[in-house]
């Protein structure tokens, strides 16, 4: 029987030290989801790789032997042993795993809660994987069910109000420790979705900001332009470094862009006026070495928490509507995911009956011999109705097997009628694309 398995590490699990190590950039999310599927045990695969999350959507047929071949990938990519991944990686199976992507869509699992962005990333993980050919008929039933949940989340609750982002818990902790920044010079190093959010966030503080972008210029100088401030190309960074108060790097290197050398020279030159960075990309823009030299304040995702904290008390009747609502599509999608494996052990259940009937009819042939060929139908046709009364109930039953947790039973209902193995997937039309977070307190990393 296949099995649907989320294997996962997130900000609740794992230190941004680990997650970086796990994290895969969109153009490396191809060949990722090419490598699991060639596994003969893996026969679907989604990614979702974000800044607090990297989560793997399975449909395996050997569920021990697929989890343990992708685990075995992880822990290669991150350059550890299987076992040092246990603690912090999470693995629900079934309805459970869809539980846990209908909650990641509708931003209940975000460490702000109800943030847009995430749904977004969820369906750029999807097309990511039709794209390469690794979704089938469950990932494409699971993944338009749970952006339908995150949608509905969105338009009947007000989680998301006043748009709370990553982005902007950055930018009130950049507040938090330097006050008014109306005449502070910001320095946001990259051109993406998070950067915009950054820069709109400042923006909306009175702050004209400095985009430094290699491979996205012509994004970036779009959003110059809406926010106001300008464009360098990343080899001028020192010389921005040197007039910066704020620096906010969030790209989607896989290298850090700069080191600890480089900012030690830019100190200097500085005289060491006081430098604040907030790195929120994940794997990190900045070597954390960098927070240790005189002057410099640096701060990582993680340690945007104690800041999140606030909006978590504001959001929670929401997230308590949100939850509900999250459920509500469960139950949906748990008929479903019945409904793969009872019909088709129903058809097997039949044939199985069917087959007994035969070969205890073949068996006692010699039995009746001198009958007569309507005694001969009378006797077939007692066989089957037993046969028939006999599986009425279970077939009542089974039918029933629609909800959550059916998986285990319709396993024992196998088991006790001798059916070999588990059901198979029937064929389903591809459709079209379309619980409480551990804060840890703010550290004081402020140097002199």
């Amino acid at each position: 029987m296949s099995e649907l398995i989320t294997l996962g590490i997130s900000h609740k699990t794992a230190a941004v030290e680990l997650r970086e190590r796990l994290a895969l950039t969109q153009g490396a999310v191809p060949g990722f989801l090419r490598e699991m599927a060639a596994h003969p045990e893996v026969h679907e695969a989604v990614v979702i790789s974000t800044c607090n999350r990297t989560e793997i959507t399975l449909v395996v047929g050997d569920p021990v032997a697929g989890e343990s071949e992708v685990l075995g990938m992880l822990a290669q990519r991150a350059n550890v042993r299987p076992t040092e991944l246990a603690g912090s990686i999470y693995s629900p199976r079934n309805c459970d795993a869809a539980r846990q992507l209908f909650r990641v869509a509708a931003g209940l699992e975000s460490m702000i809660v109800g943030e847009a962005e995430v749904q977004g990333q969820v369906k750029r993980a999807y097309e990511l994987a039709l794209a390469a050919g690794t979704t089938g008929p469950l990932t494409n039933r699971l993944f338009t069910a749970a952006l339908q949940a995150g949608k509905r989340v969105r338009s009947e609750t007000a989680i998301g109000a006043g748009r709370a982002s990553i982005s902007s818990v950055a930018v009130d902790l950049a507040q938090d420790v330097l006050g008014d920044l109306a005449r502070r010079h910001v320095v946001i190093i990259g051109a993406g979705e998070t950067s915009e959010l950054t820069a709109r966030a400042l923006a909306e503080r009175g702050v004209h900001t400095i985009f430094v972008a290699n491979r996205h210029a012509d994004r970036a100088r779009s959003m110059a332009q809406r926010f106001g401030g300008g464009v360098v190309a990343l080899d001028q960074l020192p010389d921005q470094l040197g007039r910066a108060d704020i620096v906010v790097a969030s790209t989607a290197s896989p290298h850090p862009l700069l080191g600890q050398e480089e900012l030690e020279l830019v100190m200097r030159r500085r005289a060491h006026r006081p430098l604040l960075l907030i790195d929120i990309a994940v794997p990190r823009d900045i070597d954390p070495a960098c927070g240790e030299q005189p002057g410099v304040t640096l701060y990582d995702i993680d340690d945007l928490q104690a800041v999140v904290a606030r909006t978590l008390s504001v959001r929670s009747i929401e997230a308590a509507q949100a939850e509900a609502i999250v459920e509500q599509e469960i139950s949906r999608f748990a008929e479903w995911l019945g409904a793969l494996s009872v019909l088709p052990t129903i058809r097997e259940l039949r044939d199985h009956g069917e087959a007994i009937v035969e070969q205890v009819l073949a068996e006692n042939a010699a039995r009746w011999e001198t009958a007569s060929a309507r005694d001969r139908a009378r006797i077939e046709a007692v066989a089957r109705s037993v046969m028939n009364r006999l599986l009425h109930e279970p077939t009542l039953r089974l039918k029933t097997l629609g909800e959550a947790r059916s998986h285990g039973r319709l396993q024992i209902m196998r088991e006790l009628f001798g059916l070999e193995g588990g059901p198979p997937t029937p064929a389903v039309e591809a459709p079209e694309t379309e619980r409480g977070d551990n804060v840890r307190p703010l550290p004081r990393r402020a140097s002199s």
